[in-house]
């Protein structure tokens, strides 16, 4: 009787098992990928100003408007609906009703809404978007991406500087709790793209600042454990250094543009692409980068014809940014040198990702100069021309080419490690100098690129939106400009803008983010980038953002032009 009781006790257990078994596998749609860089900076909407954090951020929350990664056009997000003033400067949107704060819970395995102090369920509210910018622009925050709001908001450069403390002189403002009125220093084609944009997106301020029944948990509210959001997915685990897990929102009400997600799960593992490589063929992965060491074998071998995808990787460029203020990329001359040097085919050959990029601007967003229409814009290969440059450097300073050393900084990676032996051995062979290399992982890579202690720094920008004052104000324009305090032009901290150079830069840039005319726009921004490259030569842009990737056939999702993907509508076939 034992025996037989604990056959059915053991075929019970089986039976769940197998029913459990089932489930999982007969319905968990799980797409996994890697982050080839480390662990992930941050998730953070003040704080993130990296593709890998902007793309979790717009999963686990909705801005306003969302771009679609078909199109890059703008399509309603949080906001079902907006109207302008005549003079187009002060937008109200209504928001979607009744969206609420979740949490993955642990202990019971499963997605729950967060409640408040009187365990009403949280929603997002226009006050929450009110909190988010205010967030981001106070001073302490330090947030990297505040110089956009400080451009284009009203108030939102004193509040950011610290002139006031009244953030009621913010143009970013609740009406009521569905209601939110936004109000722009200026008229500007890409206004409702930069008011999209993450950092500007709802914020849970009793979890970070605390309220009367919430421990405020300041920069630790993005924790697994701890965070709160309200989009299509939310953060299930963050391992650091080793996996961070996102877990479908079932309480996300799903719209036409942003829809309830069909994938369970989307889980990152944090290895480098050659490993990636290894797992994507033992069956382990969905999607891998394919590393130039592998790349033809993988090319030549007939399984993967299915998997190959041709695809911008980011809308974005790869390039150098030298340092003008650290000899000897301090002259002119040297860095011409450098750029001249650089054999942009070669090193997209020997990398096997991109497209070489004569200029800096993609020629993928709106109002940028084409290859078509400007054969001639930027910098391409001629040694010729590069010793010229560095022998004159070299007879004014009494030295030999063997005498110069100069340091490369890049972010620790596999393709940037390969693109930096290739770019080393161009000037060496070239030019008859010494590189010396070297790599840390992505975080630390940022913080050190900002100290100046080196010659030159690999670099990568991927539009925030699609257009090309993407590239060049939010870039290189004081004060605040992305890159400003890497480039440290035209002067440490924007103390000094008297270089003509810079001048004309800021004039065109600025009148060609007001042209409506593309094809003046276009020559606009083309006298921007032979001032950049050729005539400062500040830095060296090498690729535009393309390559073949492996994709599991079993993935369903749309082709993206963006770079950033809308996983709430991938699928994976059974």
């Amino acid at each position: 009787m034992k025996k037989f009781t604990l056959f059915l006790m053991l075929s019970f257990v089986l039976v769940l098992s197998l029913i459990s078994a089932f489930a999982v596998s007969g319905q968990a749609k799980v797409y996994r990928t890697n982050f080839n860089s480390g662990d992930i900076p941050s998730i953070d909407q003040a704080l993130v100003n990296d593709v890998i954090g902007i793309q979790l951020v717009d999963e686990m929350t909705v801005g306003l408007l969302r771009q679609n990664e078909e199109t890059g056009e703008l399509e309603p997000g949080m906001a079902i609906e907006w109207t302008a003033s005549e003079d187009k400067l002060v937008y109200t949107f209504k928001l979607l009703p009744n969206v609420p704060w979740v949490r993955y819970n642990a202990d019971s395995q499963s997605v729950e809404e967060v409640v408040d102090c009187d365990g009403n369920v949280r929603t997002v509210k226009a006050q929450d978007f009110v909190y988010g910018a205010e967030r981001t622009l106070r001073p302490a925050t330090a947030s990297p991406y505040a110089f956009l709001l400080n451009q284009a908001l009203v108030g939102a450069e004193e509040y950011n500087l610290g002139h006031t403390t009244d953030f009621s002189t913010v143009g970013v403002k609740a009406l009521d709790d569905e209601t939110l009125e936004i109000s722009f220093n200026e008229d500007g084609v890409f206004n409702l793209s930069i008011i999209s944009m993450w950092m500007i997106h709802a914020m849970p301020s009793w979890l970070i600042d605390g309220d009367i029944c919430t421990e405020g948990l300041a920069e630790r509210w993005t924790e697994s454990s701890d965070y709160q959001g309200y989009g299509p997915f939310t953060l299930k685990s963050w391992i650091h250094d080793s996996e961070l897990v996102l877990i479908a929102n079932p309480f996300w009400p799903g719209t036409d543009s942003t829809p309830k997600p069909i994938l369970n799960e989307v889980n990152f593992r944090l290895i480098g692409d050659v490993m990636a490589l290894s797992e994507y063929e033992a069956g382990n992965m969905d999607y891998a980068v394919i590393p130039a060491g592998d790349y033809d074998r993988i090319m030549a071998t007939p399984e993967f014809k299915d998997h190959l995808l041709y695809k911008p990787t980011s809308v974005g460029t790869e390039w150098l940014v030298y340092n003008p203020f650290l000899a000897p990329t301090d002259d002119i001359r040297v860095r011409l040198a450098l750029s001249y040097a650089v054999d942009k085919v070669a090193v997209v050959n020997t990398v096997k990702a991109g497209e070489p990029a004569p200029y800096f601007v993609n020629p993928a967003v709106t109002g940028a100069p084409t290859p078509a229409d400007y054969p001639e814009l930027g910098i391409m290969y001629d040694p010729v021309k590069a010793k010229a440059y560095l022998d004159e450097y070299c007879a004014e300073k009494g030295i030999k080419p063997a005498d110069i050393t100069l340091n490369y900084s890049y972010s620790t990676s596999d393709a940037n490690k390969l693109r930096a032996e290739t770019v080393q051995g161009m000037w060496e062979t070239n030019l008859g100098i010494n590189v010396v290399l070297k790599s840390s992982e992505w975080g630390v890579f940022k913080v050190e690129r900002s100290q100046g202690l080196e010659n030159v720094y690999r670099s990568s920008w991927v539009q925030d939106y699609m257009d090309a004052n993407n590239f060049t104000a939010d870039v290189f324009l004081c004060p605040g400009g992305a890159y400003q305090d890497i480039t440290d032009w035209p002067s440490i901290g924007c103390t000094d803008l008297s270089n003509p150079k810079y001048v004309e830069y800021a004039d065109v840039i600025k009148k060609a983010g007001k042209e409506t005319d593309p094809i003046v726009r276009a020559s606009l921004y083309a006298r921007g980038e032979e001032i950049l490259l050729n005539e400062e030569a500040i830095i060296n842009s090498l690729s535009w953002n393309n390559s073949y990737v492996l994709m599991s056939p079993k993935v369903i999702a749309p082709y993206s032009i963006t770079g950033y993907e809308r996983w709430e509508k991938w699928d994976i076939a059974e």
